[in-house]
Order: C-alpha cells, then sequence, then structure tokens
C-alpha cells in the first residue's frame, strides 16, 4: 500500500459477494438468465420496429432506442459479473473498470432523459392528436434522442472524470459487482464531500428533472383521458401509457434510491442488489412489459415470421 497524491494505476479487486459463495452461485444464474432474455427481448423489439412498416411510428422508434440501449448497458455489465461470479479472480485493470464506469453511467443517464422523451411522445398522442404527426415528425424525433445519448454522456463524462481521478492511495477493493461512482468514491483517502454534492446535484438534475418532466406529462394525460366519455376509449388512452409508467417506476425508482443519497450512507448490500436490479433485471422486464399485451406488436410479430399476411 502507497500514499500519495495520484489515483490508483493497478488492477480492482471486485468483491461483490465473493464471502458468500452460494449466493455467488444463485447471482451468477440470476445474472445469466437476466442476460439471454435481454438479448432476445430487446433484439426482437428492435428486428420487428424496423422491419415492420406499422411500427414505423415516434412511440417504437424511441422504444428501439430503449431496447438498443439496453442492449449495450446489460453487454457493459453482465459479461464482467459472470467472469467474477464464476472464477477464482475478482479482478478488473483500471483502464476496463473507466470505460465500464464511463459506458453503465452514460446509458443509465441516457435512459434517464430518454424516458421523459417518450412520456412527451405520449402526451403529444393523447393531448394533442391532430397535431401529433406535426408535434412528433421524424426530425424532432431523432433531435429528441440525440439529446437523450449526448447529455447522459456528457453527465457520465464529468462524473467519471472527477471519481477516476481522486487519490486513492492504494485502496483497489471495491465493494461491488461492478464499477459504480458510490463504490469508487468509498475507496478514496480524500474528503470526497464536494464529489458528493457534485454527484447529489447532478443527479438531481439528470434524474429529478426528467422525471418531473415525466409527472407533469402523465397529469395533463390523466386529465384528457378522464375526458373521453366512452369506457373502451379510456381504457385505450391509458392502455398505451400504462406500459411507460411502469418502466419509469422500476427504473426511476432502483435508480433515486442508488444516486440520491451520500455514498457515506450507502448500505453495503441494498446498494448492490438495487444496482442489480436497474442494470440487468429492469432492462429483461422491459420488453415483457412493452409487448406482452401489445396486440399491435403480436401482430407485426407474426408478420415479420411470415404467419400472417401483410396488410
Amino acid at each position: 500500500m502507497h500514499h500519495g497524491n495520484q489515483s490508483y494505476q493497478g488492477e480492482f479487486i471486485l468483491l461483490g459477494v465473493a464471502d458468500r459463495p452460494h449466493l455467488e452461485k444463485l447471482l451468477s444464474a440470476v445474472v445469466l438468465i437476466c442476460y439471454a432474455m435481454t438479448l432476445l427481448g430487446n433484439t426482437t423489439i428492435i428486428v420487428v420496429s424496423r422491419m415492420d412498416p406499422s411500427l414505423h411510428t415516434p412511440m417504437y422508434f424511441f422504444l428501439g432506442n430503449l431496447s438498443f440501449l439496453d442492449l449495450c448497458c446489460t453487454t457493459s455489465l453482465g459479461p464482467q459479473m459472470l467472469v467474477n461470479f464464476l472464477g477464482k479472480r475478482k479482478t478488473i485493470n483500471f483502464v476496463a473498470c473507466a470505460v465500464q464506469l464511463f459506458i453503465s453511467l452514460g446509458l443509465g443517464s441516457t435512459e434517464c432523459v430518454l424516458l421523459a422523451a417518450m412520456a412527451y411522445d405520449r402526451y403529444a398522442a393523447v393531448c394533442q392528436p391532430l397535431c401529433y404527426a406535426t408535434i412528433m415528425s421524424h426530425s424532432i424525433c431523432f433531435k429528441m434522442a440525440a439529446a437523450s445519448w449526448v447529455s447522459g454522456f456528457i453527465y457520465s463524462l464529468v462524473q467519471a472524470a472527477m471519481t477516476l481521478t481522486l487519490p486513492l492511495c492504494g485502496y483497489n477493493s471495491i465493494d461491488h459487482f461492478f464499477c459504480e461512482v458510490p463504490a469508487l468514491l468509498k475507496l478514496a483517502c480524500v474528503d470526497t464531500s464536494v464529489n458528493e454534492a457534485v454527484l447529489l446535484g447532478s443527479s438531481v438534475v439528470i434524474l429529478l428533472l426528467p422525471l418531473i418532466l415525466i409527472i407533469v406529462s402523465y397529469c395533463y394525460i390523466t386529465a384528457a383521458v378522464l375526458r373521453i366519455r366512452s369506457a373502451e376509449g379510456r381504457h385505450k388512452a391509458f392502455s398505451t401509457c400504462a406500459s411507460h409508467f411502469t418502466v419509469v417506476f422500476l427504473f426511476y425508482g432502483s435508480g433515486i434510491f442508488s444516486y440520491l443519497q451520500p455514498p457515506s450512507n450507502y448500505s453495503r448490500d441494498q446498494g448492490k442488489m438495487m444496482s442489480l436490479f436497474y442494470t440487468m433485471v429492469a432492462p429483461m422486464l422491459n420488453p415483457l412489459i412493452y409487448t406482452l399485451r401489445n396486440k399491435e406488436v403480436h401482430r407485426a410479430l407474426r408478420r415479420v415470421m411470415g404467419k400472417e399476411p401483410t396488410s
């Protein structure tokens, strides 16, 4: 162990749950199943939404972005977790840790903003149906998606740079499954109150501001739906938004728990399991939530597979 003003440049040890081998085996099975189902479900959504013309709409454009994002997120973390769970060596080198931190944080931040864009799309569809094609034109959808990706990775760049340049003084055991900001801040041998304040403040911007926009959008949507006289019309309008609202609840619930509290208050096991949920379980559930009761996607899938004639 050495002391000094330089950040650590060697290997990190990802402790995870190495002290509980039975739990480690269980989690390896969970991660493997989640990763396989995430690959299958999200790839299916991307392929079907691209191949079937009836799904060339703003809603499925954003859903395709979300599916691609979830594929990238699980791929950036899942294989490394499986290697650590199943192997004796639990190490990751500094460069790999930095890349993993930057990509996973960037993708998670992008999803925050993308979910807000999807909520605005649902608002426009329900509250402004006559102007919907103009409001959500192809160019506007593309700009909203691009803004989501750019803002997410700018946030990630700032957080990763501030975290990875902290002096660690030789402490290299990360009490987590992967490289994440709160867990890395715990390794620093200097006062991290500034980093924690920046993390909290920027998390408010990237997490809470999109969430506020989502809540406002759904307030308008609810008011508009309640003005619909027919029960069938209300049910149809609510059903188009229910999937998105469920995904928002799962993602934001776990994300807020992980990032809107000081890392010094971070519970050893709760933080790990919550991170595992929003990085592996939620991406697996998203395709199921969006397609399980979606007849439009079911028909499109049958057409792509040649089991239903195209209209």
